[in-house]
């Protein structure tokens, strides 16, 4: 029942040593590795992670990082019979790993177990909205993704071929999902806490603006591209339901477009779109409790419908290839 933990890293200093220590902890009594699997830090991460018992392997320079190839860097490297994934800013609660393998040991055709990921930044509208969210895939019981990482079969890992795409730069955790339920396995959340996250501690609208410049908001339209013509499409299409969402945003911008040349005058069309565009914010404030937080959800779903065909166009490489990187530290 060992098991191989996979601490994705990318400038992570101020958070990497309290995450493997955690990690360290929970694995008293278990057994396994510790793998940091780092994008290509600029900071001090692989300074403070080489103070610990753990493997760290770094992408090569020449190597764009995503979070598609994060996880499969780390898997790549990876021994024992079961793949715990989690972030670099995360911590580990010290119960999770026993109840998920007692949880696996009872269910054979379950291949991933999580829990909670509990939002620690109370700062930032990005996950202040994101803990307010009530969506599917954070349901009790059975579920179609592990968003946040959680424990996984190593068996069913190699059964659908690899751990995660590593085109994506985002909905890595929707596409393994896919690929595992496609082959008849199922994915489950326990009622307690997997780890602490702690997130990006800057303005959530520069948050935005980074998350555009690195790509990650193209993952949906990437996630599409990947399973564009195989059998997982329609299954794909109709769990997403930001697509609806997307759609109405393409919709309501069109709409908008045409205003002006409908009217008698561009201006009372020009007038009419400022009115649709303060009662939409007027009503997701309404939604959130919040006139910042509705405003910013409605910025965001404008950054990510504007993403999402960039995504869907852009090139892909095959993604079980093997992933250059150099081993910084061994630890057998």
């Amino acid at each position: 029942m060992s098991v191989s933990v996979i601490l994705k890293a990318l400038n992570e200093e101020a958070r990497i040593g309290p995450a493997i220590e955690s990690v360290l902890a929970a694995l008293e009594g278990i057994g396994g590795e510790v793998i940091v699997a780092d994008g290509g830090s600029r900071d001090r991460t692989v300074a403070v992670a080489a103070r610990y018992p753990v493997r760290i392997v770094q992408l090569e320079p020449a190597i764009a990082p995503s979070c598609g190839i994060g996880p499969q860097l780390g898997f790549q490297y990876s021994h024992e019979p079961f793949i715990c994934l989690m972030d670099g800013d995360m911590l580990l609660d010290p119960g999770f790993l026993p109840d998920a393998l007692a949880f696996l040991a009872d269910h054979p055709g379950v291949a991933g177990v999580t829990g909670h990921v509990v939002e620690m930044n109370d700062t930032s509208l990005e996950y202040v909205r994101r803990g307010r969210r009530i969506s599917p895939e954070s349901r009790i019981g059975e579920i179609d993704r592990m968003n946040g990482g959680g424990l996984y079969r190593r068996a069913a890992i190699e059964q659908v071929g690899y751990l995660s795409d590593r085109n994506l730069h985002g909905y890595e955790e929707f596409d393994l999902g896919v690929r595992l339920r496609a082959r008849g396995w199922t994915l489950h959340r326990l009622d307690r806490s997997f780890v602490r996250h702690f997130g990006h501690a800057i303005n959530a609208y520069a948050l935005l603006v980074r998350r555009w410049k690195s790509g990650y908001l193209r993952g949906i339209g990437e996630l599409l591209r990947a399973a564009f013509g195989k059998p997982q499409w329609k299954q794909l299409v109709q769990e997403l339901p930001e697509l609806k969402l997307w759609g109405a945003v393409y919709l309501w911008l069109a709409v908008m477009a045409v205003l002006p040349f409908l009217t008698s005058h561009p201006g009372w069309g020009l007038a009419i779109d400022a009115a649709i565009i303060a009662g939409v914010i007027a009503l997701m404030s309404a939604r959130q409790r919040s006139l910042s937080l509705g405003l910013y959800a409605v910025v965001a779903w404008l950054f990510h419908a504007a993403a999402l065909p960039l995504g869907f166009f852009h090139g892909r490489e095959a993604p079980a290839d093997w992933i250059d990187s150099r081993i910084v530290q061994d630890i057998p």
